[in-house]
């Protein structure tokens, strides 16, 4: 009992000695903690209870370790900064209160404010200054060399940099979105950080993982966390893709475009794996004959390019693919099928017949799909007829010429071949008009034109002699045309154009009329007969040379409309006048010209006389209908009052 207090004595004595042994009156200030970020100006308050008039002393201290640092004072109210690294940032605001210009990382220390009044005791106000930068975006670099899922050890697979920032940022990693954390063996972080010279801080952290094939399309990305006044932030960067080797499973081999193929397309042959990097590509095709496996030569990249395939492309292939890291070895086959339609032929090949006749049209071709024929006549592209068959009745000379076989696949799209065979029909010469009228202009260059169909072909002659040019309009029709100036001659005898084969002959004239100037030239068509009795509707030529004129008879024709209006106008007047002699308002006598009675005040009015020269016959047609008839002459003149 009386060793236990005498322990205790001890040790009460021991801690009154060490509170002992403190400077007397020296008591634990905690700070007021004030942040800012890099660039701003700090506000350092003194907020002393002691009065900071003119009576007082008011220092400014910075701890630097255990010692401070004067960097101001204030006497009798006027500030007076120290030497040192704040003489030119501190600013005094009023009282004993300082403005810190600019704060930098180097300000993060304890500023400390004592006031001494005459008669009291010193008091003093610690301040603590945090300091903050954010740092810049975070970048990151994906490795370059890739990253192999065989590899036993941790391989690098990105940098991520975090530069420029106070205090220390904090780097976390992320996989698609999901943070990680080391694991031994497979996750690892390693970290490097850099003081600059203004005092801001960049970070640097590696991952290194162990990486497996599914890990192919993974996205990784790193995280920035900081410090600003009033709260954390974060920064992200981009992400990024790493490549992974990792070896094949199996190759195959894919034809492109992926539909039924024909001749004439352009098709892809390319070989791929799920390896990567992929494995060295062989393709190949079989021998149909010896079923060896041929090497195809001009493949690029594993692909074979086909720019317009044949039937002779069609056959088995394969791909070949070789991992010479494992040494694994794998195959895909595919038969290609390039369709098509060919050798199309018509029996007979160049058939001959003549009007009237019947002719049979066989179409036939070689396709590896079944196929549709269809007929068309070239001139028009009328569909005749379905099938391989055509028949032809009755031909005429107008069923001659081209006949188009159309041979197609409907199973491949766009898969067809055309054959033309142009059908003869034989017959003597025939032209479009018999006689045509063309006006022009004496002495003046004209070209007259004479179309002639007819096999076999006619030899076309002209009975002036000038320039002749001709041509084939189509398989079975010529056309000739004479170039000639107009003389008096040809005016009066016209221009023949004579056409003759072995089987006839026949001819057209041109007649060539002067223009009249006053006279509007008008174009018509002449519907003529051949001497085959075939009537046909001819385009005329125009007045410059292909045209043809009927502005007589079109000048008849208006002159005698004309005769008929007049006629009808004079027989309603006829009547009129005659309905007024019947009432007695026209007293007639017989000397053929009277005077109708009038007031006398109205005697030198004007009145209207009304003549008429017209032949007996027409005068016909004004006699009244009871019957009586005056000669020409009683019906020649009257006079009319017109006033009412």
């Amino acid at each position: 009992m009386d060793l236990t207090l005498l322990l205790c004595a001890l040790l009460l004595t021991a801690f009154c000695c060490r509170r002992s042994a403190g400077v007397p009156g020296e008591e634990e200030v905690i700070p007021e903690i004030l942040e800012f970020q890099v660039g701003d100006n700090a506000h350092l308050s003194c907020d002393s209870s002691l009065p900071t008039d003119n009576r007082s002393n008011v220092d400014w201290f910075f701890k630097h370790k255990d010692q401070l640092i004067p960097i101001f004072r204030v006497r009798q109210g006027q500030g007076q900064p120290d030497p040192g690294d704040y003489q030119h940032r501190l600013t005094l605001l009023g009282g004993a209160n300082l403005s810190l210009a600019h704060v930098t990382p180097r300000d993060e220390r304890i500023f400390i404010c004592q006031v001494k009044a005459i008669g009291s005791h010193t008091q003093e106000k610690h301040i603590q200054l945090r300091i903050y930068k954010a740092p810049k975006e975070p970048t990151i670099q994906a490795s370059t060399s890739g990253i192999s899922v065989t590899s036993k050890v941790l391989q690098e697979v990105a940098t991520c940099n975090g530069e420029d920032g106070y205090p220390l940022p904090h780097i976390t990693w992320y996989k698609n979105r999901t943070p990680l954390k080391e694991e031994k063996n497979r996750i690892r972080f390693t970290e490097s950080r850099t003081k600059e010279s203004s005092g801001l801080y960049t970070v640097r952290s590696t991952l290194w993982a162990q990486l497996d094939k599914e890990d192919k399309e993974a996205l990784f990305y790193c995280e920035l966390s900081y410090r600003l006044p009033g709260g954390d932030h974060m920064k992200e960067s981009k992400e990024v893709n790493v490549t992974i080797y990792y070896p094949m499973e199996k190759v195959w081999l894919e034809v492109m475009p992926n539909r039924l193929l024909k001749e004439g397309d352009k098709v892809e042959l390319k070989c791929l794996s799920d390896g990567n990097p992929p494995p060295d590509f062989t393709i190949r095709k079989q021998d149909p004959s010896s079923h060896d496996w041929l090497e195809v030569e001009n493949t690029s990249d594993a692909v074979l390019v086909l720019e317009q395939a044949n039937r002779h492309h069609s056959g088995l292939y394969e791909c070949l693919g070789l991992d010479f890291e494992t040494g694994m070895e794998a195959i895909d086959q595919q038969q290609l099928l390039v369709n098509y339609v060919s050798n199309v032929q018509v029996q007979p090949r160049a058939p001959v017949t003549f009007e009237g006749n019947s002719l049979k049209l066989n179409c036939s071709a070689e396709s590896s799909q079944p196929v549709v024929f269809q007929w068309k006549r070239e001139k028009t592209g009328e569909v005749l007829k379905n099938g391989s068959v055509l028949h032809l009745t009755n031909l005429t000379r107008e069923a001659g010429g081209g006949y188009l076989c159309v041979a197609s696949v409907p199973k491949v799209p766009g898969l067809k071949h055309t054959q033309l065979v142009n059908v003869t029909i034989n017959g003597s010469p025939w032209v479009m008009a018999k006689e045509r009228h063309m006006w022009v202009k004496e002495n003046e260059v004209v070209n007259l034109t004479c179309e002639i169909s007819g096999k076999p072909r006619p030899t076309i002659s002209w009975s002036v002699n000038g320039t002749v040019y001709e041509h084939d309009k189509d398989f079975q029709s010529i056309l000739s045309t004479l170039k000639v100036q107009v003389i008096p001659e040809l005016l009066e005898k016209g221009v023949v154009c004579q056409a003759s084969n072995s089987l006839g002959s026949n001819k057209t004239t041109i007649l060539l009329e002067l223009v009249n100037l006053t006279t509007p030239t008008v174009t018509t068509t002449e519907n003529t007969t051949s001497s085959h009795g075939t009537t046909t509707n001819s385009p005329s030529a125009k007045a410059n040379g292909t045209s043809t004129a009927g502005t007589r008879q079109e000048s008849k024709g208006v002159v005698i409309v004309a005769v008929i209006v007049c006629i009808l106008l004079l027989a309603v007047l006829g009547a009129v006048l005659y309905f007024l002699y019947k009432k007695g308002k026209m007293p007639c006598g017989r000397s053929g010209k009277q005077e109708i009675t009038l007031p006398l005040a109205r005697k030198n009015e004007i009145v209207v006389e009304v003549k008429s020269d017209k032949l007996p016959e027409e005068m016909g047609l004004l006699q009244g209908s009871n019957g009586d008839k005056r000669s020409p002459r009683d019906q020649g003149e009257k006079y009319i009052d017109l006033r009412h």
